[in-house]
């Protein structure tokens, strides 16, 4: 069963509160975590990884914090998810040629890369922006508890 990890999901409500701020406005740490259900020492770790990724930038000192680094109409949600979870692929034979002894001979390695090929497309086809106003209003972020 492919899962969202906790980490995965954390991260799509914290760039989902970013997003839902004023263009420049910049969010602490514990801000974004209150706000988005999250732990603040794993919000820290997310936050660092956005930032290497290019999704989140972030200023250091007094009146410091996190903003995204780009318009949330131009990140997707495939963006957030592989910065975060790395490339979606729903079987490890994916990963590249030899990973798997029967490469060659697999007849179930084309299906897996077709589910891969609809998962990237439908993560593509949906921005941040989206998410953010779909759900304006509410307390909510969308997602499912973990449970």
């Amino acid at each position: 069963m492919m899962e969202l990890t906790r980490k995965g999901e954390y991260a799509i409500r914290a760039i989902l509160y970013l997003a839902r701020q004023p263009t420049g406005r910049l969010s602490l740490v514990g801000e974004i975590a209150g706000s988005a259900g999250v732990p603040r020492t794993f919000l820290s770790k997310i936050l660092q990884q956005f930032t290497r990724t290019g999704l989140v930038s972030s200023f250091r000192g007094t009146g410091g914090g996190f903003t995204l680094a780009r318009d949330p109409a131009g990140i997707t949600l495939l963006e957030v998810v592989e910065a975060i979870e790395g490339p979606v692929l729903p079987n490890r034979c994916l990963v590249g040629e030899g990973t798997c002894e029967r490469d060659g001979t697999c007849r179930v390695h084309e299906v897996w890369g077709r589910v891969r090929d609809e998962m990237v497309s439908i993560l593509a086809g949906v921005t941040i922006e989206e998410l953010a106003r779909a759900r304006e209003g509410s307390a909510g972020d969308g997602l499912a508890k973990s449970s």
